[in-house]
Parts: C-alpha cells; structure tokens; sequence
C-alpha cells in the first residue's frame, strides 16, 4: 500500500497509518542486504535482534563503500521538527532509488512516550513498525539498562551497609538510580529509611534511564568484553581521601554485563516501505552525546550502499558530539550532513516567542521566517566547520504556503550557496523524499569533503569547553561557577583530561538560557560542574538547568492514551 493509494484518503492518524500497511517478515526484509532467517534472533514475525554469532562475523567483514549521512536539525520547537520522520523518509527515498540503505536510529524512551511529544518513531508515511512495540517495551533493552544500572546502585548501598571497607563517602556518591517515566518527585529523595535493617540514611535520586551512564557505555561499546571493561571503569563514589570508586571496585560489573547481554546486540525493524532499521540505544543529545549505538551504524556499513544515521535535537548538541565524540571513537566520519528545518522553527526564532505560540507559528508570515534563517545559518556554518557538505531538509508540514518555502531554498542556493530540497515524506513517503535524496547523493559524489575534528581530544579540558561554546554556541567568554574550577583539577589528577567533552546543555537555544531564540553572540556560558563518565571515556560539562529526570506537563500525552477491549490502541502516535 502506498501513501497515494484512493484507499488512504481517510487515515488521519499515524496509528491508522501504521496499522493499514501489511509487514512484512523481518527475515524478507533483511534478505537483500545479506541477513536471512539464521542471522536473527526473531521477537515475533516483525521485529528482531542481530544474532551474536552475526555481529562477530559482521565486525570481522569487509565495511565495503558504505556512505555515511548524518541527520541533525536547526534548534527545534518544543514539539520538534522531524528529524526521525526526515531519516526514516530519507532511507526510503534512497531505496527508492535503487541505492540500497538502511536506516539507525535511537530508541524512544516512555519518560518523552508519555510526556510531551508522544511516540518518536517517526510519523505519517515514513515511520518505523511496528510501531507500538517500537515505542513501548520493544525487545526490552531499556528496561535490561534499568535493571543494570538499579543493580550498580543496590550493590553500592549494600557495600555501605555491610562494612564499608571501600571507606566510601556516603556524601561523595555520584551513582543515583534511574527509571525510564518522566517522574519530577523522584529527582531528589532520602534513602536508607527505616531504622538498623533499611541501610545507611543519605541522600539519592534518580535519572531517566536514557540519561545514565550506562546508556552511554551501552552506545559506545563494541563487544561484550568493551563492555564490561567500560562497566568496570564507572565512577560511582569517591572515598574519604577523595579518591574514586568505581563499579569494578564493589565487583558489580560482571553481573551488570550479564544483564546487558542480549541489549548489546542491534535490533531490527522495517520502515512503512520496507527499508531496514536499527533501533538501538537512545542517549539523550542534551546530557549525554545523543545518537543510537555505534555498533548498529558500524554493523550497517558492510550491509548497505548508504546508512543514514541520525543525531539529537540541534547541531550543536547531538550533531557537534556526533563528530567530537562518535566519529572520534569508532574512527568513521560522515560524507554529508542533512539539517532539518520547518517554516514554523524558523518563525519560532524569528518572531523571537518563548513559551511558542502555536497560531502565530501557524499563521502566514514570509517576514518572520527570514528573521529566523539567522539561526539557520548558524547551524550551517557549525556543520561546514567539520568539513563536510550540508544539505538543507525544509521538513513541511500543511500550513506552510510556496512562498515561505521557497524563501528557505532561494536563502540557501543563493545567499548561502548550499543545497536545500522541500522535504514531504511525512505525508508521501519516499516519494516525498526523492528530490533530497537526489541532492544528497550528488553532495556526496561531487562535493570535496575534509573531515576534522573541532578540537584536539589532548587538549587541556578548559581549552575544549572553550572552543564548542565560541566555535558552536557563539558565547564571547566562559564563566566556571560552583564547583566547575574544582572538578576539571580532580579530572586532570585521575587523568581524564585527555578525553573528549560533552555539554550538557538546553536544547531550546543556542545559548545557556533557554528563553534566548536566534543566534546569539557574545554572551557568557556558565558551566557549573564538570564530572567524569569514566566508562563512557569522555567527561560532561554542566550548564545552565539541564534536568536528568524531567517531569510531566499538566496534561500529559498519557492522559489522551487508551485501549480498547481487543487491544486496539488510541493516543500513542
């Protein structure tokens, strides 16, 4: 079936959508692209994971001429812009156009599921399936990471009530404990409660799982043996002489690999027109580096002519750590760079509005959106710092008119003098996507591209905050606040400060401050702590008020959720 079919002029919703395409067999999917029946391990007829046996003997394979194309996007709305929709309608297009492909990206997480932006699996006629599963428990890799993590945390409490002979700081842990729900009143707790058999009282907390270190490891890792040994590595206290401890230290990270096992491994769906997906691992772009595993897009390369592989929210979160932080480690870079915009994104940094309001972003005005292409063109010069070409998406939703549109892509070729394309796969899939396919491949085979780093992973640790918040952010100067000074001191004692950085910053501006729209310039970044993820290997530097368990709005996407008595769903999608 397909999006033009008269058949389909009824389906509203994503889910109808979903639910109106006959699947095909996991097996049939991957059959092209060399995977048959014997290389998965089969969650049901549509979903599937990787064999071990598989990934050993694709990690020992040729990667062949695979091209690598990088998704990011201009700083999003609150709603987002549809950066997935645009990877999975990207892939399809390619398909489309006989350039075998496949697609990777990140899992979602139920905190986002049942919070603001309901499921993330992309949308209309270019999303993944199933899609239920796909949002909601999957092949339980997410919940596999909580009840790694939670482990970590019960053996390190146990260790405190039973001895101590770590003599741990019970004010200096740095291990909280996570849960995959958008839950505001667990973010700072007391534990330890309940007299001699309920442990030692302290303070703790929890963070959304997507936000753990161990998301991160999980992400990064390229083996079971990589993976405990990163395990092994994480801090999650320090003793009372200020040296760290780690989760080898309390021997939990044999047991936490056990738990991981079977979540290492990539698993695989299909998009609405059949096109492979790695859904694997989803670390947020705001805490942590933002993109799913790498060894799903490593495995990708010897499978396929093109993998698209996407990064979170804008360039300068996921997409700048994408190159510093993934690209460094698993010693690949991109061949093209595909930035997603919306009209109304750039209305939203036009009209300058924070909270968004959505009928002025809705309403008509080719002012306002070229008041926005400043932001736009930040993003853009971000990308090219890394030597690769740029291609603009203009992602378009119903409202927006020709002439808006075509503001974008006069303001692209013309002033800018990089490809643009209209972008209407939400709507018609593939064929929506064809015309920036087309532009992608011709970036790739005729652009000269010189892949490079923004910054020297040796080099001093201020010198690389320095340099994202000047070179991407577009800060004049950086402020170290609270205890910022005394952290970077400690990581150069244990030795760390030769490792890439991570900021941990909004995703609403480009700034510290989340209510500053455009491209700002000159502004003062404010960085309050800088602390080790050991096991990850890089380190993360906190700025302004980023939170690691976010809350629920008033009303959340959950409460306009239901099903029906033979297990119909309503409101997820």
């Amino acid at each position: 079936m397909t999006p033009t079919d008269d058949s389909d002029a009824t389906l509203s919703t994503d889910y109808e959508i979903a639910k109106s395409v006959e699947k095909q067999p996991i097996w049939e999917v991957t059959q092209p692209f060399g995977l048959d029946r014997s290389d998965l391990d089969l969650y049901g007829d549509y979903k599937a994971k990787l064999t071990q046996e598989t990934v050993n003997e694709l990690q020992g394979g040729d990667t062949g001429d695979s091209r690598l194309i990088l998704v990011t996007g201009m700083t999003p709305t609150p709603l987002g812009e549809g950066k997935t929709v645009t990877t999975v309608g990207l892939g399809q297009a390619f398909n489309q156009l006989d350039e075998q492909t496949l697609i990777c990206i990140r899992e979602p997480s139920l905190g986002p599921v049942f919070g603001i932006k309901g499921g993330a699996a992309g949308g209309g006629w270019s999303q993944v399936l199933p899609m239920e599963d796909v949002n909601l428990h999957f092949t339980g890799d997410i919940h596999a990471l909580t009840a790694a993590h939670n482990l970590i945390s019960a053996m390190l409490d146990t260790h405190l009530a039973k001895g101590n002979e770590l003599n741990i700081d019970i004010n200096e842990v740095v291990w909280p404990r996570s849960i995959d729900m958008n839950d505001r009143a667990l973010r700072d707790t007391v534990i330890g409660l309940g007299g001699r058999t309920g442990g030692v009282p302290r303070e703790d907390g929890f963070l959304l799982t997507a936000a753990s270190e161990l998301m991160a490891v999980l992400c990064l890792a390229d083996s079971l043996a990589d993976l405990k040994e990163r395990i092994s590595r994480i801090i999650i206290a320090y003793d009372e002489d200020g040296e760290p401890v780690t989760a080898g230290d309390i021997e939990a990270a044999g047991a936490a690999a056990i738990l991981l096992r079977d979540a290492l491994r990539p698993n695989v769906v299909q998009t609405i027109e059949g096109t492979p997906a790695f859904i694997h691992g989803g670390p947020f772009a705001n805490i942590a580096h933002g993109t799913n595993s790498l060894i799903a897009d490593k495995l990708a390369f010897g499978l396929a002519d093109y993998v698209v592989t996407e990064a979170g929210f804008g360039s300068d979160l996921g997409a700048e750590k994408f190159m510093n932080v993934v690209c460094r480690f698993g010693e690949m870079e991109p061949d093209a760079v595909v930035i997603v915009a919306t009209i109304r994104a750039l209305k939203y940094h036009g009209l300058d509005m924070w909270p968004a309001d959505q009928d002025a972003l809705s309403d008509p005005d080719v002012d306002a959106v070229r008041n926005g292409f400043a932001n736009l063109d930040k993003h853009i010069e971000n990308l090219q710092k890394f030597g690769v070409p740029v291609i603009v998406a203009i992602n378009r939703f119903p409202q927006d008119t020709d002439e808006e549109v075509q503001a974008v892509i006069d303001h692209c070729q013309d002033d800018l003098g990089v490809r643009a394309a209209e972008s209407n796969v939400f709507g018609e899939g593939g064929e929506g996507g064809i015309d920036l396919a087309e532009n992608v491949i011709d970036a790739v085979e005729h652009d000269d591209a010189a892949f490079e780093y923004l910054y020297d992973a040796d080099a001093p640790i201020k010198e690389k905050i320095e340099t994202i918040a000047t070179e991407i952010y577009g800060a004049g100067e950086v402020k170290y606040v609270g205890s910022a000074e005394k952290d970077i001191a400690k990581l150069e004692e244990i030795g760390m400060d030769d490792t890439p950085v991570v900021m941990s910053k909004t995703f609403h501006s480009f700034s510290d401050d989340s209510s500053i729209k455009g491209a700002p310039t000159g502004w003062e970044l404010e960085v309050k702590e800088v602390y080790p993820s050991a096991g990850a290997g890089f380190v993360v530097a906190l700025t302004g008020d980023v939170l690691t368990l976010p809350g629920l709005p008033a009303r959340p996407a959950a409460a306009d959720m239901d099903i029906d008595p033979d297990g119909t769903i309503h409101g997820l999608f």
